[in-house]
This record gives structure tokens, sequence and C-alpha cells, in this order.
């Protein structure tokens, strides 16, 4: 389908499990208890959400990914989508991945009614054609913080489009038991507390500790020496425990951006990337993490 044919909101749709997806869930590097709970949670929302009432576990087919941005939510998100079709072979999955921001108008009502449209058309009609996954990245777009709010410095819309999230949620839960929301956000607090209790499972994704830093390092130079030869054995080199220890708190993003930026730290490494030596890789590292401490309020 062409992006131009897509309905208003969503950025685009997939057929599960997708091919492109299959290796996500396997190489996103958190912990396995992390994801452990959350394939069980969608297991769960397909398998006894629809038999029970809603008056016995008050489900709403919601899970809530927060944590720093880089950590993996998104990827997380998709990759568990697919484990989730590809683990549920009776019938194939449709996911949805909304773009929150072209819901958004400065017209009176218009965001409000573009939310509406979105659960109450798009995403409703998708589930009478089978299970369907909506990921919605930076819910807070949506579901922002009433509380925090000012009617004087935001619009009336932003509330009612965060009214309109919620009474629509509540709708689907009761009228379409086969479709899961996973929803992310970088900053939890300015989450509405209403769409955080709908939540069946909120999970915080961390900072990758020194193991899992050491396999997405080990990961990312592996994969760099199939197309540069050498690189690959530079976790073999003296001085690499060492290392990863100076890239201990970045997120794995920035963890992989480091070796990017370690490529241009040289002329002569940048012109011949095997040249890249863990001493490039760990100037890049400190410098990431002085610019990750300045932005520390």
């Amino acid at each position: 389908m062409l992006q131009s044919d897509l309905p208003k909101g969503i950025q685009r749709i997939t057929a599960l499990p997708h091919p492109d997806l299959l290796d996500l869930w396997k190489s996103i590097v958190v912990d396995e208890d992390i994801k452990s709970r959350l394939l069980s949670q969608a297991v769960v929302s397909f398998t006894v959400r629809p038999k029970v009432s809603r008056t016995v576990l008050p489900l709403h087919g919601a899970i809530l990914l927060v944590g720093a941005p880089g950590t993996g939510k998104t990827s997380l998100a998709k990759g568990l989508a697919n484990e989730l079709a590809r683990l549920m072979t009776q019938t194939k999955f449709t996911l949805l991945q909304v773009d929150p921001h072209a819901l958004a108008s400065s017209m009176m009502g218009r965001t409000q009614k573009a939310v509406s449209d979105l659960f109450g058309q798009t995403v409703a009609e998708a589930a009478l054609k089978g299970p369907t996954i909506v990921l919605l990245d930076e819910v807070e777009t949506l579901a922002a913080d009433r509380s925090k709010l000012s009617l004087e410095a935001n619009p009336v819309d932003v509330h009612r489009a965060t009214d309109a999230v919620l009474v629509q949620l509540d709708a689907l839960a009761e009228t379409h038991q086969n479709i899961l929301f996973i929803a992310t956000s970088n900053f939890p607090q300015a989450v509405d507390a209403a769409f955080t209790s709908r939540c069946d499972l909120v999970l915080e994704v961390p900072l990758p500790n020194l193991t899992a830093c050491e396999q997405i390092l080990t990961d990312c130079l592996v994969g760099l020496g199939k197309t540069f030869t050498g690189i690959e054995l530079l976790p073999q080199s003296h001085g690499y425990a060492a290392l990863i220890k100076e890239v201990h708190g970045l997120d794995g993003r920035a963890i992989r951006k480091v070796v990017a930026n370690a490529l241009t730290s040289r002329r002569e490494v940048a012109l011949k990337p095997q040249l890249l030596s863990l001493e490039d890789i760990r100037t890049a590292a400190k410098l990431a993490m002085a610019a990750r401490v300045k932005e520390k309020p």
C-alpha cells in the first residue's frame, strides 16, 4: 500500500509474521525476564481476555513501555508483535504503526475527531479482519497528562484528544478483544494517569548493564567486520573489558553511535575502516559520555 493510500494517522501497515522482523526479537539486547514477561502478557491478551469478563479481569489489551531514548522500546514493540504472531500460528496478525504527530491539528476539534476516527474506524475495521496489534509510539503526544496542562497555554483540543483516546480504549476493550495496543514513551511522567491505569502492563526498559553493553558493542563490531575484515577481532583485544566500562551508562543506540563516530576520529580510519582501534572507540566513548553528562539538568 502506498503511503498516500494509508488512513490518516497510520504510518505503516504490516502483515505478521513478517520476514523482515523475524530476527528482531532475538537481536534486541534486554534482560530475558523483560522479554518473557512481555510475551506472556501479549499472549494472555489474546488467549484469556476474550474469554473472561472485564468485571473479573479488567484487561484493556494495552502494554506501555517506558524508558530513556535509545533503549530500544520501539524495536522491542515491533519484535514483540512479530514474535507473538509467530507463536500464535492459527491466524495472521496485522500491525498498525501510528504516527501521532499526523493526528495533531491547530483547528479546534480536529485532533479529537482524528483520534476518534483512528480508533473507532481504522483500528476497529482492521480488527474485524483478524487479530490486530497497534503500535503507539510517543504516546504522550496522544494521551498528554491533563493535570499538567494549562487551558490558557494549551488548546482545549489537547484535553479533548486525551479524552477521546480513553473513551476509544474503553470502547474497543468491550467490543474488540482481538486488539493489542503497545505504547511507548520516553517521558512517562507526561502520560495521562488515566491512560497508564488502563494499561495491563507498564514496563520500564532500562539502560543496558555491563553484560548487555558488551553484547551490544561486540555485535556491532562483529557486524561491521563482515564488511571491513579485521574489526570483528577487536573484542578479543587486550583492554576490551576496560572499554566496556567506558560505554556503560549509554543506551544501546548511543553505543552503536560511538562506533560510528570512532570511524571518523582519524582520516586514515575514515578512508580505511579496517584500521579502527580500541583507542579510537575509547575516545569516541569519552566524548559521548561527556555530552550525556552535559544533557543532564
